[in-house]
């Protein structure tokens, strides 16, 4: 393999490793009881999205990644359910008895092996096809090629909602990860 080739998908995977890495960080402790529920602080409930909606919302993005670098991606396409309650316009909700949303070990595979596959095909990508334009209209003007927008939804956006994960873990008692 010609590694100047591939150094555009690489510097993204490298991002893309780190937030991963941090997602499973922020898992430690965290009980399946818990995964699916508002934190609260000082006895009141603080409406901010839980582990489930930040990872389950994150799982829907590593699909098109992989479809837009030419690669098949029908064993990480998330399911109808997931895109009604993880989409952008979904509203996070508390789950205390565990009927909205699918179980913990469901999310995390989910969002485990949908990055992964991402990141595998991102290192595997020429270089070129990252010069090519977005195929998002809506994001095209933030992102007007591929490897912009695949920058974000690998590295920015992870991390974006790893900063929820972590003010979420500490208004459960369970600190830093």
């Amino acid at each position: 393999m010609n590694h100047t080739n591939h150094v555009i998908g690489n510097i993204i995977s490298a991002s893309a490793r780190l937030g991963l890495g941090y997602a499973e960080r922020m898992l430690t402790g965290v009980s399946a009881d818990q995964f699916a529920r508002f934190a609260t602080a000082d006895g009141r409930v603080i409406e901010s999205n839980h582990p489930c909606f930040i990872l389950g919302h994150l799982s829907l993005y590593p699909s098109r990644v992989v479809s837009e670098l030419g690669k098949d991606a029908s064993s990480v396409q998330p399911s109808e359910t997931f895109n009604k309650l993880f989409s952008k316009e979904a509203k996070c909700v508390d789950d205390p008895d565990g009927t909205v949303y699918p179980s913990m070990d469901e999310v995390v595979s989910a969002f485990r092996s949908g990055y992964e596959k991402a990141i595998d095909a991102v290192e595997q990508a020429p270089d070129d096809i990252f010069l090519g334009e977005n195929p998002n209209e809506a994001m095209r003007s933030k992102f007007p090629n591929i490897g912009g927008a695949h920058a974000f939804y690998l590295g920015g956006h992870i991390t974006l909602h790893m900063g929820q994960f972590s003010a979420w873990r500490r208004m459960m008692g369970l600190g830093p990860a």
